[in-house]
C-alpha cells in the first residue's frame, strides 16, 4: 500500500507537469523542451528557503512561482524572436543553462552534492509529513491546476491560443497581439512546473541537478505526446502510463543488468509506434 501511495504522488507531480506543458505545446503549438528547468527552479527555491532560512513550504512555493514567472517572461521574450527549429534549440539551451547554474553555483545549490533533508509541508497545524497526507495535499493542488487549466482552454483566451497554433499570421491580421498570448501561457506553464518542483523537493526530501537535465524535459514532453496534444485528460493518462509502466515491467522478467536499458527501449518503441499510428497521442486533438 505504501508503495502505491508513493507511485500515486509521483503520478500527481508529473500530471501537473504534463498539463502545464500541454498548454504550451498542445494548445499553443510551441514545442518547448525546457520544462525541467522551471521544475528545478521551483524545487531549489523551496529547498534553499526552507533549509537556509527556515521559511514555510507554502511561502517557498509562492516565491518559486513568482521567480519562475519572471524568468519565463524574460526567456519567453527572447525565444519569441525565434521560430521553428531555432525555438526548440533555444528552449534546450535554456534548460542547459539552468542545469549548469544548479551544478556550479555550489555556495547556494551545493552543486552535485544536492540538498538533503528538505522538510514536508505544514500549514495551520496540519502536518503533511506522512505520505498519505502529502498525497491528499498533492491531489488538491492537481485538482485546482486542472480546473484552472480547463477554464483557460475553454475561454476566449484559449481559443486565441488554438488560433495561434493553427495560423499565427492570420490571427495577427485580426489585431491580436500574439506575443502577449504566447508569453502569458508560457509564464503560466512555468509557474505550474515550479509548483510541481516544490512538491517534488518536499516529497523526495532530496534534490540534485541530475534530476533537472534536458532528458527530464524530454520525459515530460513524452507524457504530453503519449497522452495527446490539446487534451488535458490525455496529460493525466500519459503521466499515469509512464509512471506505472516501469513498475509493470518489473514483472516481465528482465535481468538486472539490462532492466533499466530495456525500460528505456520500451519507452522509445512506444513513442515510435505512436508517431506512426497515432501522431496526436492517445486522446489528442491536434498533430504537432
Amino acid at each position: 500500500m505504501a508503495y502505491l501511495i508513493h507511485l500515486a504522488i509521483l503520478f500527481v507531480i508529473y500530471a501537473i507537469l504534463g498539463i502545464s506543458l500541454n498548454l504550451v505545446v498542445g494548445y499553443t503549438g510551441l514545442l518547448s523542451v525546457t520544462h525541467a528547468a522551471f521544475f528545478g527552479i521551483g524545487a531549489y527555491i523551496v529547498a534553499i528557503l526552507g533549509m537556509q532560512f527556515g521559511l514555510n513550504f507554502f511561502v517557498g512555493l509562492l516565491l518559486g512561482v513568482v521567480v519562475a514567472g519572471i524568468i519565463s517572461f524574460l526567456i519567453g521574450f527572447v525565444l519569441s524572436r525565434l521560430g521553428g527549429d531555432y525555438y526548440v534549440l533555444g528552449t534546450v539551451g535554456f534548460n542547459y543553462i539552468v542545469w549548469s547554474v544548479l551544478l556550479n553555483w555550489q555556495e547556494v545549490t551545493r552543486g552535485p552534492l544536492g540538498i538533503p533533508g528538505i522538510s514536508r509541508p505544514k500549514l495551520f497545524g496540519l502536518d503533511f509529513t506522512s505520505n498519505l497526507a502529502f498525497l491528499f495535499l498533492a491531489v488538491i493542488i492537481l485538482g485546482a491546476i486542472y480546473v484552472f487549466s480547463q477554464s483557460i482552454v475553454t475561454s476566449s483566451f484559449g481559443r486565441v491560443l488554438k488560433a495561434i497554433r493553427e495560423d499565427e499570421r492570420a490571427i495577427n491580421v485580426f489585431g491580436y497581439n500574439t506575443l502577449y498570448y504566447k508569453l502569458t501561457i508560457f509564464m503560466i506553464a512555468a509557474a505550474m512546473a515550479a509548483i510541481a518542483g516544490s512538491l517534488f523537493a518536499s516529497y523526495i526530501t532530496f534534490i540534485s541537478p541530475a534530476t533537472f537535465m534536458v532528458m527530464e524535459s524530454v520525459f515530460i514532453l513524452a507524457i504530453v505526446i503519449l497522452g495527446g496534444f490539446a487534451n488535458l485528460k490525455g496529460s493525466l493518462l500519459g503521466a499515469l502510463f509512464l509512471i506505472f509502466l516501469p513498475e509493470a515491467l518489473r514483472f516481465v522478467g528482465f535481468t538486472e543488468d539490462i532492466a533499466a536499458q530495456m525500460r528505456q527501449a520500451v519507452y522509445g518503441l512506444l513513442l515510435v509506434v505512436l508517431m506512426l499510428y497515432r501522431p496526436q497521442g492517445l486522446l489528442g486533438e491536434y498533430k504537432l
